[in-house]
């Protein structure tokens, strides 16, 4: 049995920083806005992995129906449930010195996560027919200087 020498082709990787603006405290659908930055690279891969970071402790990322709006609304609303504001207050939580809607946003980060990864196939992402990407604001004031600008780092790394 003789050995066949085949080279592979080398991986390619891709990077960007985004910065997207969530007009309010909720749960965001972002998908367009991740294939706007990446749509020239995605067409160059033909197998890989796409990861999405979030630079933040109070907000995070999550995949979920992209259909009916109500879903992005019933996430904040359960998340409110899980993580009330109201520990500020009770003694639950020591760090509140940032405001109300901070403590719980960074347990509904770590709940949530802050990165994706999402497959590649064909140039495409992988999402089944009904996933988006979602941003998920947890605070009011989105942090030290108001307004809600989170910046999310986006990786492809795949064969083409």
């Amino acid at each position: 049995m003789s050995a066949t020498n085949t080279k592979a082709a080398a991986p390619k990787w891709y990077q960007k920083e985004i910065s997207i603006t969530a007009p309010s405290r909720g749960c965001h659908l972002i998908t367009k806005d991740v294939m706007s930055a990446m749509q020239g690279e995605l067409k160059e891969v033909k197998i890989g992995m796409m990861n999405l970071f979030i630079q933040h402790t109070s907000a995070s990322l999550t995949i979920n129906e992209n259909a009916d709006p109500d879903v992005r609304r019933d996430m904040e609303v359960a998340l409110n449930k899980i993580v009330p504001a109201s520990w500020n207050h009770d003694g639950t939580f020591r760090h509140t010195m940032e405001g109300d809607d901070d403590m719980p946003g960074h347990v509904k980060s770590s709940l949530m996560g802050p990165s994706l990864n999402i497959p590649i196939q064909n140039g495409r992402l992988a999402l089944g027919t009904w996933q988006g990407v979602y941003l998920n604001e947890h605070r009011d004031q989105g942090g030290w200087g108001g307004g809600h600008t989170r910046r999310i780092i986006i990786t492809i790394q795949g064969q083409g």
